[in-house]
């Protein structure tokens, strides 16, 4: 009696559970009774399966974080206040950047509000010492290249060109007045700087074709000539522009401020990339400097490439933070958007796609980690930096394809957050230094032979 009262007391419960209408319309489409049979007489591990494909667990698949730190290499490398910087600074542009950054990218214009906010992380002239600035390390400045352009490469830029260009240049090259006049308000964004040594004829032969001049007067010297390409120009308070001296032939560098009488600046329009970097055309006509403002310590090209070797290991990890960006993107998208009744993560090729992404990210990041620790021990050489620009920048524009590919036509779309980053990709590729020039620096260094034309 007992057992029949169980059953009856199972089957009610069963019945409870059951859609009578869902079960006539199945009725009329396939054979209830030998269905029933078929499934009753699968093993657990069959009966598993299916209910896998059906997505009949009845749970919330709870999914792994989205993390394109794959090898938690920030966990280990950083020291709990630096990982707490790292942290403060990831809030931020997520809370403060990422929702602005479609819009002014659109527009082609600088979110001049986030300037007094980023300012308040003091994070501006992160590895010099003294003048206001943090002394921390380059490993600790690259992360924080990176987790910039791991939202937007033109905010990593902007940042990139006052931190680096800019105050690299004063720091490396400057007297030790023109520091003490410059730096502390720099570090404050109170003044913004830009750095000018690419010409509209000259970019990768800057080396020793610079057609922008100057010529000492007494105590005053002349600058001629024009520059392009100049991140930050339109509204620099100070532009350090590079010139060739027309008696010795050396490179020389200046200190010139915005309202300089013979300086003028016109914004580029039409780019594809980096839009929110408002770049420049400058022309210097009979452009008259003090010797006061000339960089004291920069007397050839050797003292401008100590700024690139310093800076290109930066844009190493912009190239790292794009693809970063890219990646956690089309990741999260992936896991979201839904064909055939199942989300695309699910499918064998996406993975594919994903994993590559993924293998292409981590090395990257391993390299640009080494890269950092090489500069931290005062070992860094100009065919380490190059390396690493060459490669991050490579592997950059394959990762950002497959993350475009995944997302199928939503990604060229703004609103999905990877279109960005494709096209800002091309920007990485080629500037401060392209491809094919830090690849000869690189053979130069490998085989004993300078192929340099």
């Amino acid at each position: 009696m007992a057992n029949i009262f169980s059953s009856l007391k199972n089957a009610y419960n069963l019945f409870k559970h059951v859609d009578f209408d869902k079960l006539e319309a199945l009725s009329k489409k396939v054979d209830l009774p030998k269905m029933v049979e078929t499934i009753s007489s699968l093993d657990e591990k069959q009966l598993s399966g299916m209910m896998k494909m059906v997505g009949g667990s009845g749970k919330n698949k709870e999914l792994p974080p989205i993390e394109g730190d794959f090898y938690h290499l920030g966990d280990e490398a950083l020291k709990e206040d630096d990982r707490e910087l790292q942290l403060k600074v990831r809030a931020f542009l997520e809370k403060e950047v990422k929702p602005i950054v479609n819009e002014y990218w659109n527009r082609a214009e600088f979110p001049f509000e986030i300037i007094p906010k980023l300012a308040a992380l003091n994070i501006c002239g992160l590895t010099y010492k003294g003048y206001g600035c943090p002394g921390k390390s380059n490993l600790m400045e690259g992360i924080l290249a990176m987790e910039m352009a791991r939202i937007d490469t033109s905010i990593s830029t902007f940042f990139g060109v006052q931190s680096g260009l800019a105050m690299g240049s004063i720091y490396l090259c400057g007297s030790e007045e023109q520091k003490q006049q410059w730096l502390p308000l720099m570090q404050q964004f109170k003044i913004i700087g830009a750095f000018g040594l690419t010409e509209p004829e000259v970019g990768s032969a800057a080396a020793g074709g610079l057609t922008t001049t100057c010529k000492r007067n007494g105590n005053k010297w002349t600058l001629n000539g024009q520059k392009k390409w100049i991140g930050n120009a339109t509204f620099a308070d100070v532009l350090v522009i590079w010139a060739r001296d027309e008696d010795d032939n050396e490179v020389k560098g200046f200190l010139v401020k915005k309202d300089n009488p013979g300086f003028a600046v016109e914004k580029m329009k039409d780019k594809m990339a980096l839009r929110i970097v408002q770049n420049g055309l400058i022309t210097l006509t009979n452009c008259e400097i003090d010797e006061t403002d000339r960089l004291q310590n920069a007397n050839s090209f050797k003292d401008t490439a100590k700024v690139l070797r310093m800076t290109r290991a930066g844009v190493a990890w912009q190239a790292v933070g794009c693809a970063r960006g890219a990646y956690e993107n089309a990741l999260e998208y992936t896991r979201t958007r839904k064909q055939f009744g199942k989300p695309i993560a699910s499918f064998q090729l996406i993975q594919n796609h994903l994993v590559e992404m993924l293998s292409n990210l981590t090395a990257m990041q391993t390299l640009c980690f080494r890269l950092s620790q090489l500069q931290d021990q005062g070992l860094l050489k100009d065919e380490h930096a190059s390396l690493a620009k060459v490669f991050c920048s490579l592997r950059t524009r394959d990762v950002v394809s497959k993350a475009r590919e995944v997302m199928g036509g939503n990604g060229i779309l703004l609103e999905y957050n990877v279109a960005r980053f494709v096209a800002d990709a091309e920007a990485i590729y080629s500037y401060e230094g392209t491809k094919e020039i830090n690849t000869l620096i690189v053979g130069r260094a490998i085989t004993g032979f300078s192929a340099f034309v």
